[in-house]
């Protein structure tokens, strides 16, 4: 059995979540989450946790021990030395995971791989396939600030820190554009499922 694994990207507010959801309901794929793991990489008592404490102070949590991620973003989304040096701690613990996961799965022909930050982290070599979720800039930026309650600028930024969109695009197998409606994209996918 050749497996696919479908690295599934794009950018920030994208729509990768609702991609990868219509995929698990659907036609109920495993859908492996990089997001998932880079929680549980800052979880209370991780080492990991610990070198960001080291570095930023213990203010940098809230009040129940856990990371306050809104505070990280503000300081990592401002300069690219820290997001680098955040990524360093975080990428190779959420890259083992994706390993380890991923041989779980092997019994499965499809398995997705839902990965924010696939090129900008080198993962990858992890999928035999990419998949870029596209959508207008400015649709990001709306989608950032009613999703995240961020100002424009905090939204920019945090586009900004990513790899550029077209970037991604130029290196995708499939496009899928979530520039319309639900109905639009769902059609998308059903048709790059089923054609392949």
């Amino acid at each position: 059995m050749n497996q696919r694994i479908i690295g599934l990207t794009g950018g920030i507010a994208c729509g990768k979540t609702t991609v990868s959801q219509y995929l698990q309901e659907k036609y109920q794929l495993p859908i492996l989450d990089a997001d998932i793991y880079a929680r549980k990489a800052v979880e209370v008592g991780s080492p990991i946790l610990k070198a960001i404490i080291n570095r930023y102070g213990a203010d940098i949590l809230l009040a129940d021990g856990n990371l306050n991620r809104a505070k990280l973003g503000e300081i990592v989304f401002k300069n690219p030395v820290e997001r680098q040096w955040l990524e360093a701690q975080i990428h190779p613990f959420v890259e083992q995971s994706l390993i380890t996961a991923i041989s779980d799965y092997s019994h499965h022909q499809i398995i997705i791989l839902v990965i924010p930050l696939l090129f900008e982290a080198n993962m990858t070599h992890l999928v035999t396939e990419i998949w870029v979720v596209n959508c207008l800039e400015s649709q990001q930026v709306q989608r950032l600030m009613q999703r995240n309650g961020l100002n424009r600028e905090q939204a920019q930024a945090r586009i900004n820190s990513q790899f550029p969109l077209s970037e991604k695009i130029k290196k995708a197998d499939v496009v899928l554009d979530n520039l319309s409606d639900l109905e639009c994209l769902y059609a998308q996918i059903d048709k790059v499922l089923r054609g392949r």
